[in-house]
């Protein structure tokens, strides 16, 4: 099992960048695929991004591509996002979790963080 804490979230104008991070519990991190979701009041959680265990395969969510860039260090058990260039859209709660495959569907990942808020300001 492991545990999963994001940062990084926060107010920021139009434009910025944000790094999120997510820690990991457990001395499993590096054997979990990670992927970045994102959820807006009344919208089903979207894919952003997932990375396998070695950081050799990654995927983005065909609109994603270009602004955002995940990352991982396995030893500091920590996953990272980073957005560019934000938009008011990108306004959301930032979710990391942990699957065995780095899958693009929400039901493919076994652990979850608690989110982390993005808002953009125009």
């Amino acid at each position: 099992q492991v545990q999963l804490v994001e940062s990084g979230g926060g107010l920021v104008q139009a434009g910025g960048s944000l790094r999120l991070s997510c820690a990991a519990s457990g001395r499993t991190f590096s054997s979990y695929a990670m992927g970045w979701f994102r959820q807006t009041p009344g919208k089903e959680r979207e894919f952003v991004a997932a990375i396998n265990w070695s950081g050799s395969s990654i995927h983005y969510a065909s609109s994603k591509k270009g602004r955002f860039t995940i990352s991982r260090d396995n030893a500091k058990n920590t996953v990272y996002l980073q957005i560019n260039s934000l938009k008011p859209e990108d306004t959301a709660v930032y979710y990391c979790a942990a699957a065995g495959v780095a899958g693009t569907l929400h039901i493919e990942y076994d652990f979850w963080g608690q989110g982390t808020q993005v808002t953009v300001s125009s």
